[in-house]
This record gives structure tokens, sequence and C-alpha cells, in this order.
């Protein structure tokens, strides 16, 4: 029951955002967020505690330039092509709007900026909740479309975290601090023996953890793998293979969130 508990906790953190939209101009950037049901959006505030947790723990994933975010399906899988342009902004008081590049793989970075800051801004997709999500991507560069660098994932995970914790209540954050008995949510989930799942493109065949000489199969389902992130004796250089079962489907760039499985 306890592990449900906090593979529960951990999940509602990794798919939650504000409930409401800023209004928006009707001008050619607009993300017309108010024509959207139940949009996707997150708090600047949160993104910014993201952007604050990959500087400092920028050591992960040392090879990795800047913290990116992806547009992708809710379910993981590549981002079709929608009826109208996928658009994001920053949007906040007093009509503020600052209009933020996808390039073309749907992939975006978020300034800081202190108008943002200052306007309350939260940042905004021209798309439902249920269908899409924005979620962190943290990828070292050249790396095969089909390999994942364990220091990566774990940064992402410490970035996703950071990010769940300002857009729920500061009382539920200090209780769940209390019944955990840390404030690292990710390295306390692979103390208490879960793994960490994280989505991928397509359909997996397997997944293998290797390093150096050594190696280790993964638990993978239909379209994700799950490992024990921070297991002491695997360095952040370890590589996470993949082998997926649709070669066709896979584009380079996959859509992964962090969460539990026991």
């Amino acid at each position: 029951m306890k592990r449900t508990l906090f593979a529960g906790v951990l999940g509602a953190l990794l798919l939650c955002g504000p409930a409401a939209a800023a209004p928006g101009a009707d001008e050619p950037n607009t993300v017309h967020v108010n024509a959207v049901r139940n949009p996707e959006i997150r708090k600047y505030k949160a993104i910014l505690a993201g952007i604050d947790t990959f500087e400092r723990h920028h050591a992960l994933a040392p090879g990795v330039p800047e913290l990116r975010f992806l547009v992708r399906t809710a379910s993981g899988r590549t981002v079709p092509a929608p009826k109208a342009p996928l658009r994001v902004r920053l949007e906040g008081d007093d009509g503020f709007i600052l209009p933020l590049a996808l390039d073309g793989a749907n992939l975006f970075t978020v300034p800081r900026d202190e108008a943002a800051r200052d306007a309350n801004s939260e940042l905004a997709l021209n798309q439902k909740k249920r269908d899409y999500r924005i979620v962190p991507w943290v990828r070292t560069p050249g790396l095969p479309h089909n390999m994942r660098r364990l220091g990566d994932l774990r940064l992402e995970c410490k970035v996703m975290m950071a990010i769940g914790k300002e857009e729920i209540p500061l009382f539920r954050v200090v209780a769940i601090n209390g019944i955990l008995m840390t404030r690292d949510w990710c390295g306390f989930f692979d103390k208490q023996g879960y793994a960490t799942s994280f989505t991928t493109e397509a359909p997996l065949v397997s997944a293998i953890l290797v390093e150096g000489n050594r190696s280790a199969a993964l638990q993978t389902g239909k379209d994700s793998f799950s490992i024990v992130l921070n297991e002491p004796s695997w360095g952040d250089d370890a590589l996470v293979e993949l082998s997926f079962g649709d070669a066709a489907a896979v584009t380079g760039t996959a859509g992964e969130t962090p969460r539990t499985a026991p």
C-alpha cells in the first residue's frame, strides 16, 4: 500500500499543471489558449525552478549546453501533424505575451525573463492537456537515437521533480518531504526498490544498461524502459541501449517522462 501511495504521488506530480490560462490577444503568434478547453499549461515559476535545478546539477550531464523542453503527445509517442501549428508562449497579467520558438523536433528553450516573472506568467501550449505534454528534455549531443545516457536521465528526473514541487501547494510538498523523510524524491524511490520508467517514441524490444565490459537487462513495457536511477555502482556515463520493434517509427526525438514503477 505504501509503495502504491508513493508511486501515485510521483505520478500526480509529473502530470500536474495550473488549471486555467491567462487571456491572450489575437495576433499571428498567439497560442489561442482560450479556444482550447483544458490546455496544457505550466507555471513559469515552476519552469524557472527546473532551470535552476538543471544548472545546480549540471555536472550530471556536462555535455548538455542548456535545458530544453519537448512538446510530445500524452502517450509519449512522436507528435503527429496537428490540425493547427503547434505554438507555445509565456503569457501573464496585463496582456503580457512572449512567444517561444519551436524547432523542427518540437523542442524549445525558456528564457529567464524578469517581465514574465513579474507578470506571474504561465507557459501555455495551444493543445489540450489530455493530448499533449510539455516535458523537460535532457540529451547529450552526439548520442545515437537509440542511446540514453544515465547521467542525462538522472538530471531529467531532478528537473521534473523540481517543476512538480512548484506546481502543488507548499503544504503538500512539506507533507511529502515528511513522509519520505527526504527532499530528494528521485533518490527516495531508488532506495525503496523502485525503478523510474521512461516512455519512448516507438515500441521497444529490449533495453540494456551498458558500462565498460558489463551490462544489465532492464525491464521494458510496450513503449517504456525502467531503471533504478541512482544505483551508485553505475556511473553517469553508462548508456541505455534501446532496441525498437518498429525502426521506421523512430525519428530520433523521444518524449520521455519519468514515472515510478515498482
